[in-house]
């Protein structure tokens, strides 16, 4: 028995006469938008849609630390879009695995720091309070903590969490609470769950 053939994904060509605005893309009103984007913002083009979301991204960041290559950025960088944050931080190595952000990193400002001293410096400039995401002995359970509207929550390498430089850059550290046998999360789902509880707290829905 054969496998049946996936369903196409977004939408084909504009039926009809084309809308106007210089929003729109010519090039995908005739041959169709398959891209992973909202409907609101189909047939728009790349530039246009990321004009439309710098006009509502929130304060908060992300940062995560790439000394060993982190496979997980690429999906921290699809939450953050999907969550409108205002940019992602990568410390450490500038190469990063893309392909599990599925393209929105093009949509999503990322910015590169060559060393937490450097990162630590650019959030004093921009009165970004630092907050760690950590299971340590000293980390305070983020279900039960007020978080600031303009933040960045940084996450550390998966397995070793954050580095000692990192740790002492934050002025807190924040925990997940977990009830089963392992000591530690996905640090990309552990990111999305951090973002999430800065959306419950700070996001109009």
């Amino acid at each position: 028995m054969t496998e049946p053939e996936p369903l196409p994904v977004g939408l084909g060509p504009w039926q009809g006469d084309w809308p106007v605005g210089d929003h729109y893309d010519p090039d995908l009103l005739r041959d169709g938008d398959r891209r992973n984007v909202v409907d609101r913002y189909r047939y728009w083009t790349l530039e246009a849609i990321v004009a439309d979301l710098d006009l509502h991204r929130h304060p908060l960041h992300v940062a995560i630390e790439n000394w060993q290559h982190d496979f997980n950025i690429g999906s921290i960088v699809r939450t953050a879009n999907a969550f409108a944050v205002a940019e992602v931080h990568i410390v450490g190595r500038r190469r990063w695995n893309r392909r599990g952000a599925m393209v929105t990193d093009r949509y999503q400002h990322v910015r590169h720091h060559e060393s937490v001293e450097v990162f630590a410096a650019w959030c004093a400039e921009a009165g970004l309070e630092v907050i760690g995401i950590d299971n340590v002995d000293d980390s305070v359970p983020i279900e039960t903590t007020d978080l600031p509207s303009a933040c960045v929550l940084v996450f550390g390498q998966e397995g070793p969490g954050l580095s000692d430089e990192a740790r002492a850059a934050c002025r807190r550290t924040l925990s997940i609470a977990q009830f089963g046998s392992t000591r530690s999360i996905n640090a990309g789902a552990a990111a999305a769950i951090a973002m999430h509880a800065w959306i419950r707290q700070h996001a109009e829905l």
